[in-house]
């Protein structure tokens, strides 16, 4: 698990070569908005849960895209939650505005990558629908990233609500969709040993 540090300085890039190099997933873990920008959410209440936590979070995993560490790390496995922090509700605008960035050469620091933001989010990212367990939310995401990069997490034990399991429990899937929903999918990417199920 790494908190919500600046995701691009030396020493996290050294941690994210040494869990690629041990095909250990990374869990990218919220925390408060950095000090610039904590004040701004805190007066009104919006620095935690609510809004501030999944901010911090997506402009991290946006960071670590655009500064070419999956490049670096191409086997890098990231999981975040609240369906990655809103970004596949927004993959289609940061494509085209990243591209757009790129072409007119706005920020010179910024250098191509071989491929398109939403791909990395695809081919490196998993998602977790822990504080976001709504249907049509998690069918969405399912549609934009692939549904075998979105996996059953539930908030506990701040957002601890058991009726969420009922309803992701009725997501409209395949029963084969929800065991690798809730289980499957979660146990290959944490390299889980379960024991085998009993009747």
């Amino acid at each position: 698990m790494v908190m919500c540090a600046i995701v691009t300085r030396p020493r996290i890039l050294r941690l994210l070569g040494w869990t690629e190099s041990l095909g250990t997933p990374v869990h990218l873990h919220p925390s408060t908005p950095i000090s610039g920008l904590f004040s701004r959410y805190h007066e009104r209440g919006r620095d935690g849960s609510v809004f501030g936590f999944g901010a911090d979070r997506g402009l991290h995993l946006l960071r670590l895209i655009a500064s070419g560490a999956f490049e670096r790390f191409p086997e890098l496995t990231l999981v975040v939650g609240p369906l990655g922090e809103a970004l596949p509700f927004w993959i289609n605008r940061i494509d085209y505005m990243h591209g757009k960035q790129i072409a007119t050469g706005r920020y010179p620091h910024m250098k191509p990558l071989p491929m398109k933001p939403s791909e990395y989010l695809r081919r490196n990212v998993w998602v977790t629908t822990s504080g976001l367990p709504w249907t049509e939310d998690v069918m969405y995401v399912r549609q934009k990233m692939g549904a075998d990069r979105v996996m059953y997490a539930m908030d506990y034990p701040h957002q601890y609500e058991p009726a969420e399991v009922a309803e992701q429990d009725a997501l409209p899937i395949s029963g084969e969709e929800k065991f690798e929903f809730f289980e499957g999918i979660a146990t290959r990417v944490f390299d889980l040993d379960l024991p085998p199920a009993t009747s």
